[in-house]
């Protein structure tokens, strides 16, 4: 327990803060992979294509963020960060393959030692057993798309993996299941304290199964393509070589279909888009159904007023751009993560904010909704005066990203850590496994590096590290970069092997 002594000292000194007001409920609701360029508030070319009137309708009653971003972009390590506050290396969920120390300080505990009735329903992925939580019902790993298994508190057992032991088999679609379980949670709820519902779907996660009543939506729609569907990745280094998660690297279990062998390489890129956009989209389509059934909840119990909703996804996801699927990498599409965010008694309705924001910060802003003082080992910041329009001037004008599972057997994205910027993202492609679980030993040399001008090339397509007139600029932006290393504890300087990548690469 030595380890954690500070931490817990953080927690057992925290104390609710009497509010003049009722104390909100809040209910969290997060889908998988679920990219803002299929959400309709945002716009794009998929906005017309599959409309999400009912997720669309937490934007119009409240805040839509624009610059949302994660800080790891893979399940496990981001919903690490959100129940932590912290980046990967402060709680120690670097990959997939790590979990949640059921010791470690969350935020549904602080919540809970404030009062608030804690729950968390659908996907959990973080390895071990819930904690801080009054009640849990949640998949087991990734869960199953139909008649899934969810093991209810009580039930965890030893290996939550396997199957069937501790877990009830419940009939109908994941989207569905996990939205009566919702719904079911809040009818329990004692109407003397408020609750925090985490209602976290599976969906649109791989391998994207829709429920029965959405497989002929779009069938006869031909999807409009994203404008560097066949990016041949000119000016980007041998990183961009190794991936296998372009459009013809999408097995017969993702398209549910042979895969025609007589196609050129742009050719399967535009057939695969076609099959493999319409089931996102369809698995999409069940999500907002579903919200729409929890808004019309909060409606009909009369909880809408007091209650604060938020929409968002783990991370976010390529659906095509640059040819891609899946997340890992610092570009834009698996960066940005949708936050949408309702409270009529606080927040103006219709507001777009572009502050850039954490998946760090959402703890923190759970904390100061709750009137819970955020506890000390949290990194990140509360956002709720951006929320009202009233963002301090010293508010973060850049970010730091970093993924460390180099190289893993199915994508073979490289480890890299990089900056954003409102305007540029400067990315540092070092290559090291540094021992993380599922990476992949065999490091990456010369280590590579990207520089994009976001406002000239939001798509990234042209990398301008190498132009002479960027010398100062790239300069400026590795001593921002650096700086955030050192303000969030992540200098490297338990990686002897690092040292030597960045005395030969990083000047």
């Amino acid at each position: 327990m030595k380890k954690y002594s500070v931490y817990l000292l953080g927690l057992s000194s925290l104390q609710p803060i009497m509010a003049q007001v009722q104390t909100p409920n809040i209910i969290y609701i997060m889908a998988d992979d679920h990219s803002a360029q299929a959400i309709s508030a945002y716009g794009g070319i998929l906005a017309d294509i599959l409309p999400t009137p009912n997720i669309s309708r937490i934007a119009r009653e409240g805040v839509k963020m624009n610059n949302c971003f994660v800080t790891n972009s893979i399940s496990t390590p981001s919903r690490g960060a959100i129940m932590t506050g912290q980046y990967s290396n402060k709680n120690g969920i670097y990959t997939l393959d790590d979990k949640l120390d059921p010791a470690y300080p969350n935020v549904a505990k602080c919540l809970r030692k404030s009062g608030y009735q804690t729950a968390i329903i659908g996907k959990w992925h973080l390895g071990n057993e819930p904690t801080g939580f009054d009640y849990y019902n949640v998949l087991p790993g990734q869960g199953r798309y139909y008649n899934p298994y969810l093991i209810e508190k009580g039930m965890w057992g030893d290996d939550p993996r396997s199957e069937p032991e501790g877990k009830k088999e419940y009939q109908g679609h994941s989207t569905d299941v996990i939205t009566d379980e919702a719904i079911r949670f809040m009818d329990r709820t004692s109407k003397d304290n408020p609750f925090f519902l985490m209602c976290h779907y599976k969906a649109p996660h791989r391998w994207w199964e829709p429920a029965k009543r959405f497989k002929e939506l779009l069938k006869e729609v031909k999807v409009p393509e994203p404008e560097n569907l066949l990016d041949t990745y000119e000016g980007k280094g041998k990183y961009a070589e190794l991936l296998t998660m372009s459009m013809e690297h999408l097995n017969t279990r993702d398209l549910k279909t042979e895969i025609p062998e007589e196609l050129s390489r742009d050719e399967l890129r535009r057939w695969a888009y076609q099959i493999y956009i319409k089931d996102y989209l369809r698995c999409i389509a069940g999500i907002d159904e579903n919200v729409g059934r929890i808004l019309n909840y909060l409606d009909e119990k009369g909880l809408a007023e007091n209650t604060i909703v938020i929409y968002t996804s783990d991370q976010g996801f390529f659906l095509g751009e640059h040819g891609w699927f899946d997340k890992r990498l610092i570009y834009e599409e698996s960066l940005r993560m949708p936050f949408l965010i309702r409270y009529p008694k606080e927040i103006e309705a219709g507001v777009e904010n572009n502050d850039i924001v954490l998946n760090i910060d959402f703890a923190p802003l759970f904390l100061d909704y709750a009137n819970v003082e955020k506890p000390l080992y949290m990194q990140g910041e509360s956002f709720r005066d951006n929320l009202r329009g009233r963002t301090q001037e010293n508010w973060r004008k850049s970010m730091y990203y970093r993924y460390w599972m180099h190289a893993e057997g199915t994508h073979h994205v490289t480890a890299h850590y990089g900056l954003r910027t409102h305007r540029y993202k400067l990315i540092f492609y070092y290559g090291q496994s540094l021992g993380m679980k599922g990476a992949n030993d065999k490091p990456l040399i010369p280590a590579e590096w990207e520089l994009y001008d976001l406002m000239t090339d939001p798509s990234e397509m042209k990398n301008i590290y190498d132009d002479p007139s960027k010398k100062d600029l790239i300069n400026d932006l590795k001593l921002e970069l650096l700086r955030l290393k050192r303000l969030y504890e992540d200098e490297d300087s338990a990686y002897p092997q690092m040292k030597e990548v960045i005395d030969t690469y990083f000047w």
